[in-house]
């Protein structure tokens, strides 16, 4: 079990650092590849050949340096030394210089390749027996290699590609610039997929809102634009299936408020007495059941998206609650602006207010920008809540709370409902949330 426990555990910490958008993703899938095969190519390139190559080259000037001091020692004359210095110098490209009494240097400069100078100080080893000291550094073209001798030092200057394999870095420079054309065009070709991925989210999400987006055109690879299509045929199948509701509710609702308008007629004309009294507020129970019925179907969804001040909205909405006898204070900022749809936001914004004037004396609308972007408007009253625990049984259709809140005689139990339904229909939503007033605090996010 704790194998298996921690076989889970190793995909998770992986997962964590690996790029969360496809972009990331795909471009590592594409260069990760590539830059470990560059590597291995050169780590191959470097130990099969160019170090076997710089091997041979450094015991080469290594048997040559032997060859130096050898025929040195065997003949230290001033004439003997001139002719061997002139003969490394025609025949091995060795200038051979004798500093007599001195010693080695005790100092030695560090090497960015120290690889090619333990290959250069193996092949010396091999075949010196006197103590010497050398210097890859000094020279760019040049390698310093002093011995030590009866008579001095022996000083040899030769050429650095007597010693190494000097064209290293042109191998180098050629994967470098291999992996970074290779990286552009990774990086160009997978924008361009990754780009019409992002204008179908694009366009999802705006219709997912509400909005319209005729300006969509399927982009991309074959696969997207398949994607795109089905989109495409999705929208309109949604689009004809809101049209066909739209009209139907227009049908039901002139059917229905027809009789309605006559028994209101005739209960205008008969004459009073408490029973007419009933029927009158029955009809108008049931008036207004209509009207809850057909906006929590309807949903406001033809309607267009607007930039609308958020203070002058709240500020309409606020009067009827004031009317109830609930005393409303609103605090917005007159600039605060947000782009919804304005009757469907008011009717929302309406239903939460009201139904906190409905249980509450003291009602609270205050409109801010999120940190995170977008705004939040916060309706706080002071009646008497609702357990958390029932915070999301408030927005089910049709689910009157009596336990919890004072029925409201008119309600139908969609108030909540239809706020919710409006704020997610513009792409935020509708929480609640304990009131500092003591009540319910009924919070309202909209995207920016």
């Amino acid at each position: 079990m704790a194998k298996f426990a921690q076989s889970l555990f190793w995909p998770r910490i992986v997962k964590r650092w690996l790029p969360q958008t496809l972009f990331g993703r795909s471009l590592l899938i594409i260069v990760l590849p590539v830059a470990i095969m560059q590597v291995v190519v050169t780590w191959i390139f470097f130990d099969a050949h160019w170090q076997t190559v710089t091997s041979r080259l450094s015991e080469g000037l290594a048997g040559d340096i032997a060859w130096v001091v050898d025929s040195y020692q065997a003949d230290p004359s001033p004439a003997g030394f001139a002719k061997l210095s002139d003969r490394a110098e025609r025949s091995l490209s060795l200038s051979v210089a004798l500093q007599e009494g001195r010693t080695l240097p005790t100092s030695k400069r560090a090497s960015l390749f120290a690889p090619l100078d333990r290959s250069l100080k193996h092949a010396l080893v091999n075949r010196l027996d006197q103590p010497f000291w050398f210097d890859t550094v000094r020279y760019p073209a040049y390698v310093d290699i002093r011995v030590q001798v009866k008579q001095g030092v022996l000083r040899i200057i030769a050429p650095r590609d007597r010693a190494f394999a000097t064209q290293g870095h042109i191998f180098i420079l050629w994967m470098t610039v291999a992996t970074v054309l290779l990286t552009g065009v990774s990086l160009l070709f997978i924008r361009n997929q990754v780009r019409a991925i992002e204008r179908l989210a694009d366009a999802a999400e705006a219709f997912g809102r509400g909005g319209d987006v005729p300006q969509f055109k399927p982009h991309g690879a074959s696969e997207v634009r398949k994607a795109a299509h089905a989109f495409i045929a999705m929208k309109e199948r949604i689009q004809r299936h809101i049209d066909q509701r739209t009209a139907l509710l227009a049908s039901v609702s002139h059917d229905l408020r027809t009789p309605l308008t006559r028994l209101k007629l005739e209960a205008a004309l008969a004459e009073p007495s408490p029973r007419l009294e009933e029927i009158k507020r029955d009809l108008a129970e049931m008036e207004h059941m209509i009207d809850e019925y057909l906006a929590f179907a309807r949903g406001e969804g033809g309607e267009a998206i607007e930039t609308v001040g958020l203070r002058g909205l709240i500020e309409e909405v606020s009067v009827g609650a004031a009317r109830a006898g609930a005393e409303v204070e609103v605090h917005a900022d007159r600039m605060l602006m947000a782009s919804v749809r304005p009757n469907a936001l008011k009717r929302a914004l309406s239903n939460l207010v009201m139904n906190a004037a409905a249980h509450g004396e003291h009602v609270a609308v205050a409109a801010r920008p999120r940190a995170a972007g977008g705004v939040e408007i916060v309706v706080d009253d002071d009646g008497p809540g609702i357990p958390p625990e029932r915070y999301e049984d408030a927005f089910k259709p049709f689910n009157r709370l009596d336990e919890s809140r004072n029925q409201n005689e008119k309600g139908v139990g969609l108030g909540l409902a239809i706020a919710r339904d409006v704020a997610r229909g513009l792409g935020g939503d509708v929480t609640l949330d304990k009131s500092p007033l003591g009540g319910l605090r009924a919070v309202v996010r909209l995207p920016g």
